[in-house]
């Protein structure tokens, strides 16, 4: 039942259902020591020089300087909100979270400062690209979208625009589209961003973000991750009930891929060795040599995993609803 109950948790923080904000907001107390932060719901991971760090519940920072064996939590973050995503450029990092959270390091995730929160805003931030230079750009619920163009010191909030699809999926659309919940965003080389949103949303910039235009969409569920497969044309797109889709053209065209399960799928790296993994609810992980064949690894514990990166070895590590762990993948079959 502990599996069940922690993904449920995992999911609803996911997916919005978890609650956004309060009148009583969190965003503007210090997160508090906890021996057991390594344990609590983490939603966030990324590497920077050698060093990784991972966000989640009550404004926990941790970070692991040994490749995920051991994980200290950091001190005096200026939040207790939930931090759902992260991301480094060099030293200089963002964190992002509830309360329309945005946090700033400039030494590796030894230290942070709040650069802007609206609790009154009520919605969270889902995810964070840090550019190169002094550009960012935080995302998330409602088509929420906020540019930093001096480093994160300040951050401004832009309505999303993004030029329609063209065919008949747009016919007779309205002029001002819903602002979907912007679920995901990455980058892909050569100034080429992709946002992977709610609804089947997807969409590009070739400009690092000045500019955006709705993609052709394979399915009508929302995405939760993406992931480039080491050109600007050729990324993955994943989401709920196990759809895994790949493009190599862009966005232009799509194809499913078979995935063997039906669970939520969150987050994907790439391998030292050239192989991918995709891993998501309910113990999933995926594992493909070339990007278009993937076997499933389900875990025993069933535990869930919210966003994972490689490790040392023949391994990887994740982050979930119980903490961060490593998990084994054995040698090549």
């Amino acid at each position: 039942m502990r599996g069940l109950a922690g993904a449920g948790l995992l999911m609803a923080a996911i997916a919005l259902s978890a609650g956004a904000g309060s009148s009583a907001s969190v965003s503007s107390e210090t997160s508090d020591p906890a021996p057991l932060a390594v344990r609590s719901l983490l939603l966030g991971l990324v590497r920077t020089d050698g060093r990784l760090v991972a966000v989640g519940d009550r404004g926990h920072v941790l970070t692991s300087d040994d490749d995920g064996r051991s994980w200290r939590q950091t001190g005096g973050v200026p939040t207790r909100a939930m931090l759902t995503a992260v991301c480094f450029s060099g030293a200089r990092g963002y964190a992002v979270g509830h309360d329309e959270i945005i946090l700033l390091s400039r030494d590796a995730g030894r230290s942070w400062t709040r650069a802007h929160d609206a609790p009154e805003a009520e919605q969270p931030l889902l995810d964070v690209w840090c550019g190169e230079g002094d550009r960012g750009i935080a995302i998330g619920a409602y088509g929420s979208f906020f540019l930093t163009t001096d480093g994160g010191r300040s951050w401004v909030s832009q309505h999303f625009e993004p030029r329609r699809a063209a065919g008949p999926a747009s016919a007779g659309a309205d002029e001002s589209p819903p602002d979907y919940h912007l679920n995901c965003i990455v980058a892909a080389g050569g100034g080429r961003l992709y946002i992977g949103a709610e609804a089947g949303r997807l969409y590009r910039s070739d400009d690092a973000g000045a500019t955006w235009r709705e993609l052709p969409s394979p399915y009508e569920g929302s995405f939760y991750g993406l992931l480039p497969l080491g050109d600007p044309d050729r990324l993955l797109a994943f989401g709920l009930r196990g759809r895994l889709f790949r493009t190599d053209d862009g966005g232009q065209h799509w194809q499913r891929l078979d995935t063997g399960t039906v669970a939520m799928l969150t987050g994907g790296t790439r391998l030292g060795d050239g192989r991918i993994a995709i891993v998501g609810l309910a113990g999933t992980v995926l594992l493909s040599d070339d990007g278009w064949r993937f076997r499933l690894l389900q875990q025993p514990d069933r535990l869930g995993m919210s966003a994972v990166l490689a490790a040392g070895g023949a391994g990887l590590v994740v982050v979930g609803e119980e903490g961060a762990r490593l998990v084994s993948l054995g040698g090549r079959p």
